[in-house]
């Protein structure tokens, strides 16, 4: 979306908010995203513009009905209350946030804002929502993956790359909801025989020093991650320096001269969040609106790298492929 089409907002504390609820033009309706991507990224402004798109399509006008506020790269508590206290200037009637970090903080500043998370592991799990059917609250929206997805990654790797023995599972310590495919990834990994590692990493230093350790027949797992997402390129640039086989859980990694992705869509998840914004827009309650379950899936693979790294994509997977990177 162009800068343009964004509202600047200026700050204003978290504590004034109850004092907000009055004096709203009902004629504009404003919905604030917390996108954790760099407004570089073209996948996180796909997403801004699938969402967009999809409540232009429900009647709702940019500049006439509609106001969109987008703050990038927010992806820990930290960002995430700075932006709180800058947005809540301009009383958004409903939030989009999509990172486990973001939402908690939300609901712990802000609990009788709607909130539509997108791409959230295990909501219930994590204490976000009462159940899938029945919310509750003032949260809803929609799941990430199950944590069987681990066993499917860990699969994808094996068949893109046969003398693997060795796979680290990268993952942010601080983002709890992705760890919790480490578990079908260490199952799925002794059936086969192979050694797991669960590589925990804070800062790029860390990145480099698992993969420099990874050694021969090793093999890269990266689950969808805000912080791992905005180190992607430095990541495909160890793996493509070390010759190392990676699965991804993002679709950009993928496109970006990863050797394959698998996972929910991101931005198709983008799109389905302007039906809740909507509906919420309309009078509808985030508790009283179910949370959905992925349908759209994402599944890329770079016959490019593959050629780099020597390996044979078997036609199985060429066929199923979503988006093959020639």
């Amino acid at each position: 979306m162009r800068r343009r089409e964004f509202v600047t907002l200026a700050g204003l504390g978290i504590a004034a908010w109850p004092c907000l609820a009055t004096a709203r033009d009902e004629q504009v309706r404003r919905v604030a995203v917390l996108v954790p991507g760099a407004e570089g990224d073209s996948e996180a402004r796909d997403s801004v513009e699938a969402l967009k798109q999809g409540l232009e399509e429900r009647g709702w006008k940019l500049g006439q009905n509609l106001m969109i506020d987008v703050r990038w790269r927010i992806s820990n508590a930290e960002r995430a209350n700075s932006a709180i206290a800058e947005f809540l200037a301009h009383r958004p009637d409903v939030v989009v946030t999509s990172t486990s970090q973001t939402l908690k903080a939300l609901l712990q500043a802000i609990p009788q804002l709607p909130i539509v998370f997108i791409y959230i592991y295990e909501p219930v799990a994590q204490g976000f929502v009462q159940s899938l059917a029945h919310p509750g609250g003032n949260a809803t929206g929609f799941t990430s993956m199950e944590v069987s997805i681990g066993a499917k990654w860990l699969g994808l790797l094996k068949q893109l790359a046969p003398n693997v023995s060795r796979v680290a599972f990268l993952s942010n310590p601080e983002n709890p909801g992705p760890r919790q495919t480490l578990g079908a990834v260490g199952q799925a990994a002794a059936g086969a025989g192979l050694e797991t590692i669960d590589a925990q990493v804070r800062t790029p230093a860390e990145i480099e020093a698992v993969i420099s350790g990874l050694g021969p027949n090793g093999g890269l797992i990266v689950p969808p991650d805000g912080f791992l997402t905005r180190q992607r390129d430095f990541i495909i640039e160890l793996a493509d320096r070390d010759r190392l086989p990676a699965v991804y859980g993002f679709r950009q990694f993928a496109t970006a001269g990863g050797l394959a992705a698998y996972g929910p869509s991101y931005v198709f998840q983008c799109r389905q969040a302007a039906e809740y914004v909507d509906r919420i827009f309309r009078g509808e309650r985030p508790g009283e609106l179910l949370v959905q379950q992925p349908t759209e899936f994402d599944f890329v693979i770079n016959l490019k790298t593959a050629r780099k790294l020597g390996l044979s994509v078997p036609p199985s997977i060429l066929i199923s492929a979503r988006e093959v990177i020639e």
